[in-house]
């Protein structure tokens, strides 16, 4: 079944370094990855992001070097804060994850994807991020880029993160609900929404998270998780306690052909991160 098994999996490009696209591809394709999430900023080396930079030549130029390494770009990531509290900062920042979803076709995508904000500007936790006064403010930036995504024929994934202001699946389900645009999508990260609090009760959070959203996952995220001396620590999958297996029966069953993007790797650590991955789909049958 292995050659057939219907996942694809990848990695994030800027764990693989910060080089030239063709450098970057040629070395994602060789340990036998098929898609990446490419965060211009943090993988392309010499390229000064900011607002203007962007055009049509440039990224047809990106994209093409991952396509002749048979590399799907599969998620733009600009993870800009949305509620940056500077709002001149935050118009910018939203313009920038606009320039991006106007030249993501010509990349070779048609989702960019970011989260969903904190109060504090460099993206780390506030207790108010789980207030309705930051919902609100998400919200209504959120509703702001895909409203210019429908123009453009692009999606908005948006990712959960328990410290920020999507921070359970009843508020993604929140989010997508009033939102309400197809072009609104998820990108699943089960461990994001885990922490020291509820890591015990992950069956029933991923649970939860495929029956509420489960239909507008666009792009799964792959990693894993340890408790060590009291502390909650990410790591790469299949070096922890997630259950995988929720995750991959949803992905071959529900989502075949889904990108599956590992995180929290590095070259030495893919393969057999992937090599995991394939086995645990192959023991579903």
């Amino acid at each position: 079944m292995s050659s057939s098994l219907p996942i694809r999996i990848g990695v994030r490009a800027h764990d693989f370094g910060c080089l030239s696209a063709g450098e970057l591809a040629a070395k994602i394709a060789a340990k036998h990855l098929v898609c990446t999430q490419l965060a211009l900023g943090k993988a392309i080396a010499a390229l000064n992001l900011k607002p203007g930079v962007l055009n049509p030549g440039l990224a047809f130029e990106i994209g093409r070097a991952f396509q002749e390494h048979g590399v799907q770009i599969a998620v733009l990531g600009c993870y800009v804060n949305p509620i940056h509290p500077d709002p001149t900062m935050r118009k910018s920042l939203l313009g920038l994850f606009k320039e991006h979803m106007r030249y993501a076709r010509d990349f070779g995508n048609g989702l960019v994807a970011l989260e969903t904000g904190s109060v504090n500007a460099d993206y780390s936790p506030h207790p108010e991020n789980h207030g309705e006064t930051a919902f609100q403010q998400s919200l209504a930036s959120i509703a702001e880029l895909v409203a210019e995504a429908e123009h453009f024929g692009v999606i908005v994934g948006i990712e959960a993160v328990t410290s920020h202001v999507v921070s359970t699946p009843q508020k993604m389900r929140r989010m997508l609900d009033t939102v309400a645009s197809n072009n609104l999508q998820v990108v699943f990260d089960p461990v994001n929404l885990l922490s020291l609090d509820n890591y015990h009760e992950q069956e029933r959070i991923i649970g939860q998270s495929l029956d509420l959203f489960g239909d507008r996952i666009a792009v799964i995220h792959a990693k894993d998780f340890v408790v060590e001396s009291g502390q909650f620590k990410c790591t790469s999958a299949g070096l922890g306690k997630l259950r995988h297996d929720l995750v991959m029966k949803f992905a071959v069953t529900q989502k075949p052909g889904i990108s599956i993007l590992l995180e929290d790797t590095n070259e030495q650590a893919a393969e057999d991160s992937r090599q995991f991955l394939r086995q645990v789909a192959e023991q579903l049958e």
